[in-house]
Parts: C-alpha cells; sequence; structure tokens
C-alpha cells in the first residue's frame, strides 16, 4: 500500500527562519536557486493516481492508496535529481487527481528553471502515454494510427503545463508543508461535510452580488462588525510611537468578537490579520471577503479550511475567479472594506 506523502527535510523550514534564509538571493534567481510548489494535475480529474481512504469514517486518517500510474509519477519526481543534482524534493503528496511537490534549487543550474520543469513535464507524458494506448481488435477498417505493434494512442493525460508557485515570503515554506501533509484529510473532510464547501452563487447582500463558500447562516447573525484598521493608527504608532488608538482598537475588535459579534473584513493589512489570527485561535464566527472569486474546485487555504468546515466562517466575493490574478489593488482593498461596511449595516 502507498502512503500518500513523503517529507525529506521536515526540519528545513525551521532551520532556513534560523538562518534568515533567502528563497530568492539577489543576483542568482535567474540560475532557478529557490524553493518552488508545483503541482500538476489530471485535467479530466480523473482519479488516475490514486484512491482515497478513509478508516472507520474518520477524515484525520484519511490517506491516498496511489494506483501504479501515481507510483509511477512519484519515482519521475524523485528522479529530477538524476538529470539535475542541483535539485532536492523536500516534499511530495499525491492525490487522486494531482500532485503537489516542493523541489529546492540549492546550487544554480547549468539550465534555466523552465527546463527542469518541461523535463518532468515531458517524463510525465510519457507515464500518462503508457495508460492510454488501447488495443483495437475488430473492424481493422477503423484501425487507422496504429502502431506497429497493433495498438493506438487514446487522448493524453497530463496536457496541462504544471503550475509553479516560488516560495518567497517568511513563514510560507512551513506553511506549504502543513497543507500538503494535510492534503488527504482535508479532501476527506470535504467529503463528508459538502455543504460548506460548495460553491454558492448569487448570494445578495446591500444590493451587491456574491459568490459564497462556508456557512451562509453567519449573514443572520444580530451583531456583525466590520474589522478595518485605519492608516492613520499605525502612523501614530509607526512614526510618533503612540500606538493607544491601534491597540485599543484591536483589543475591541477581539472583544466584540467575544461578546458573540460575526467579525467581517477582508483582512488585509499586518494589523487587521493579527486581529485575524486571535479570531482565529478563539474559534469566533468570521466573514472573510476575498479578493478573487471560486474555481470549479476551489478549496479553501490551509489556515481558512478548518473553519469553513466547521461551519464557524463564511468567504464572499464579489468577482468572477481568475486564475491569473496576483496580489491585490489599493482600490480594491478600499472596495472591500467598503463592503465589509455595508455587510455589517454601518
Amino acid at each position: 500500500m502507498s502512503i500518500f506523502c513523503c517529507t525529506f527535510a521536515p526540519t528545513l523550514a525551521q532551520k532556513m527562519e534560523n538562518n534568515k534564509w533567502h528563497w530568492q538571493e539577489s543576483g542568482k534567481a535567474w540560475k532557478g536557486m529557490g524553493i518552488y510548489h508545483v503541482t500538476m494535475v489530471v485535467p479530466s480529474r480523473e482519479p488516475l493516481l490514486g484512491k482515497l481512504v478513509i478508516p472507520d469514517d474518520d477524515p484525520e486518517r484519511a490517506y491516498i492508496e496511489r494506483t501504479e500510474m501515481g507510483d509511477k509519477l512519484v519515482d519521475e519526481v524523485l528522479g529530477i535529481h538524476n538529470y539535475y543534482p542541483q535539485t532536492r524534493i523536500l516534499q511530495y503528496c499525491v492525490m487522486p487527481d494531482h500532485i503537489h511537490f516542493i523541489l529546492h534549487v540549492w546550487q544554480p543550474l547549468d539550465k534555466t528553471f523552465n527546463s527542469v520543469i518541461r523535463g518532468f513535464w515531458q517524463g510525465a507524458k510519457k507515464i500518462g502515454r503508457t495508460y492510454t494506448i488501447k488495443p483495437l481488435f475488430i473492424n481493422p477498417e477503423l484501425n487507422s494510427g496504429l502502431t506497429d505493434k497493433g495498438w493506438k494512442e487514446a487522448d493524453p493525460i497530463f496536457t496541462e503545463r504544471p503550475f509553479v508557485r516560488p516560495m518567497s515570503r517568511k513563514g510560507q515554506l512551513q506553511a506549504m508543508y502543513e497543507y500538503i501533509r494535510m492534503n488527504p484529510q482535508r479532501l476527506a473532510t470535504k467529503r463528508f461535510k459538502p455543504g460548506y464547501f460548495y460553491v454558492q452563487e448569487q448570494v445578495e447582500i446591500s444590493g451587491r452580488s456574491y459568490s459564497a463558500v462556508g456557512n451562509a447562516k453567519l449573514l443572520q447573525a444580530v451583531r456583525m462588525e466590520p474589522v478595518h484598521v485605519r492608516s492613520m493608527w499605525v502612523r501614530d504608532a509607526e512614526e510618533h510611537g503612540n500606538d493607544t488608538a491601534l491597540r485599543d482598537y484591536k483589543n475591541d475588535c477581539v472583544r466584540a468578537a467575544r461578546e458573540g459579534a460575526v467579525m467581517v473584513s477582508p483582512f488585509i493589512s499586518e494589523h487587521e490579520k493579527e486581529v485575524l489570527e486571535v479570531l482565529m485561535q478563539e474559534q469566533r464566527p468570521i466573514i472573510y471577503i476575498a479578493e478573487n472569486g471560486f474555481g470549479k474546485y476551489f478549496k479553501p487555504s490551509a489556515s481558512l479550511f478548518d473553519a469553513v468546515a466547521e461551519g464557524r466562517m463564511l468567504i464572499l466575493s464579489p468577482w468572477k475567479h481568475d486564475p491569473k490574478k496576483k496580489g491585490v489593488t489599493r482600490a480594491e482593498c478600499i472596495e472591500m472594506n467598503k463592503m465589509a461596511e455595508d455587510i455589517c449595516g454601518k
């Protein structure tokens, strides 16, 4: 039985944090040095790589039993080092219809980083072709395109290039370890609680239409309060050393949540994220406004997943999903803060 994932250097993230590691060292990014999260999916979303197993219907014990194709794909991942000794795989996880792995380029590459990914992709496509050739035994007149061994290739499996995301922020590597490690458990949770993860369209709130994921009953709360840290409070704290207003406001937000209010915000700024962290630790109800919509296979981030699963969070977005979107604009920040106030009736 194949194990669902493997981590080769579980303490590496902590070591890098302690040593103030720079993922993309200045002047060397063009040589590929860095750490990358790579994902490759089966575009048809067929479970060709493995099967989700949930012992005793307990999502916490869920794991992936890999197929032969899944095993061969893992071999292909681990084989990257044979072609590029400047690389190492820190972690991987096979899911029924996709694979994740963390690739560390620890020395400058002789070729471009794209060559590494392209080589892996070519190997994956070769594996896919092995499992898509089909014999045609009847009606020889229709057997056009047969190989010399009497087989015909079906449509290829891995038609989409792997998605690569460089990791450059503090704490991102450790978070990605946890995300990949818990992937089977999260999939099992979605299977047992599909209602909270279903994307609800055209949820009308204060004259605006949203897409929603999570517990929509939070919109019926008697009291809702926005979380919006004002820039003048931050300037006072940073430029004049007067953090009274900033500290009091953040404390007021937590106090309101403890009194039963549902807190509403896009949680954009560092200080708003600190409020969010406390609310999550105390398991308070939250309405989270997202800057991007929900794709067909949307799954909340690791930090939000449990809150959604347990009915403590509703995620709203007024925009269609844009897979190419990166970051959030100032105009969007202003608009999302206004949404939070409208939702709360302020």
